[in-house]
């Protein structure tokens, strides 16, 4: 292995492209997605639960997609309670509330194969380097470590992630809804300069499940600017706060009261979480 080996932002590709399509912008998205007629183009080979590619056109409008239709989900012991569908939407609704906009237009509605969740596809900038094995013990300048990992024939090689400030607005929105798999494949940062996080069906559990590639930062002091979007959260989450109305039909009440408490946890401590010892803290494969 050389001495630096830049880990891809996603590998997965669907079967069957339909081609190039127009692109929206995220205020257009929305309807497009809730209202536009779907049509599956292909399967996303990867995906360890049902993910069809699709086109999705309205009004002279169309985009590029993904459907995961409920339907298609495997059950999970330890999410006995609602759908991935619904988290993966609850995920988008929380992104929406801290101003970040860090997850792709994401809503639920009917499809070829019933009801699922229809988010917008991201094209991705291939040459974006956020994940990488070093051969050293430290991480170099602009990067953080985040633990060894075993490379073959015995030998190990430091993970670390780049440090980079929408990297950290996506650990906090993950503390936040306790995202039990944030591997690499789901960070998609964009030619615009635009980073997005993908794949958020295991997510809101109300026991502490964070699982994360995100832990450079783990016991710093939050960002005055996410502390401020905490405070923000914090109100929005309320018992008759608006954010609490969105995610009500998406996830569990003792859900909503978990991640209220998250929030409320975090700006007590001021500082990123750290790993627990209940639960694997890095997901794997990490990619």
């Amino acid at each position: 292995m050389s001495a630096s080996e830049r880990i891809p932002a996603r590998s997965v590709t669907p079967d069957d492209s339909a081609g190039p399509v127009d692109p929206v912008g995220p205020a257009a998205a929305g309807l497009l997605l809730a209202e536009g007629e779907l049509t599956v183009r292909g399967r996303i080979r990867e995906a360890s639960n049902a993910a069809l590619y699709c086109t999705v056109t309205h009004e002279g409008r169309e985009a590029a997609c993904v459907y995961k239709p409920v339907v298609g989900e495997r059950p999970l012991w330890d999410f006995p309670d609602g759908t991935l569908a619904g988290r993966e939407v609850a995920a988008y609704l929380v992104s929406e509330a801290t101003g970040w906009g860090l997850v792709p237009p994401t809503v639920l509605r009917d499809g070829p194969h019933g009801e699922g969740m229809c988010q917008l596809w991201i094209e991705t900038a291939p040459d974006a380097e956020l994940l990488a094995l070093v051969d050293r013990e430290e991480p170099g300048p602009g990067w953080k470590a985040i633990g060894f990992a075993e490379v073959g024939e015995g030998r190990t090689a430091l993970l670390v992630h780049a440090d980079d400030e929408r990297l950290r607005r996506l650990a906090v929105l993950d503390a936040v809804i306790n995202n039990a798999d944030r591997k690499g494949g789901h960070l998609l940062p964009t030619r615009d300069g635009r980073l997005h996080g993908i794949d958020h069906g295991v997510t809101f559990n109300a026991e502490d499940k964070l699982r994360t590639l995100l832990w450079g930062w783990a016991g710093e002091p939050l960002t005055e600017e996410a502390r401020e979007v905490l405070e923000t959260l914090g109100k929005a989450l309320a018992e008759d706060g608006p954010l609490a109305a969105a995610l009500a039909p998406h996830i569990t009440p003792a859900e909503i009261d978990a991640t209220r408490a998250r929030v409320a946890s975090l700006l007590a401590t001021g500082t990123h979480p750290e790993p627990g010892g209940d639960w694997p803290a890095i997901p794997w494969p990490p990619v």
